[in-house]
């Protein structure tokens, strides 16, 4: 059997120096793992939470899933702009996720609700990181991060809110 020799993969290329395009592509895939794992988390929790906030607290993790899927397709598409190419596999997301994992079954609504703050409280502090990371090498995507962490922060207090 012959096989046909294939072409180079295209590439894709931004304006950003060397340094500076590594520098916000490190941050964008983490922030990319960070967000894809978030909304997978908080649809697990979202179908599986039980007790008497269920309601709400279900309605709340569904805002968390739209916000963290939108957030992940910017973060994604800029990552692509720049001539980085986003990758967020299952396996990739799973192998890199720094997110508490919940236990399998149902979950208590307290027990969902102390779950989102320290995910959430943990996204916030690394893309605390990534805002200074960017700071020069690239102050789109730090503009990215600082709206995102916006959100997240808000939603954090919103969850952390439900306890008192």
């Amino acid at each position: 059997m012959t096989t046909t020799p294939t072409a180079p993969a295209p590439t894709i290329k931004g304006t950003l120096p060397e340094t500076a395009r590594q520098v916000t592509g490190f941050a964008l895939q983490g922030a990319l793992v960070d967000l894809v794992d978030l909304s997978l988390l908080a649809k697990q929790a979202h179908w599986t939470v039980v007790g008497p906030r269920f309601r709400s607290v279900h309605l709340q993790l569904d805002e968390i899933v739209e916000a963290a899927r939108g957030y992940a397709d910017t973060v994604a598409e800029r990552a692509s702009a720049i001539g980085v190419a986003p990758d967020g596999r299952a396996s990739t997301v799973g192998a890199k996720s720094g997110l508490p994992q919940p236990p399998n079954g149902w979950l208590a609504d307290d027990d969902v609700v102390k779950l989102m703050v320290e995910a959430l409280g943990g996204i916030i502090l690394r893309m605390r990181e990534r805002i200074e990371a960017t700071d020069r090498p690239d102050p789109v995507t730090q503009d990215i991060f600082i709206a995102l962490t916006a959100e997240l922060e808000k939603h954090r207090w919103m969850f952390q809110a439900e306890n008192h």
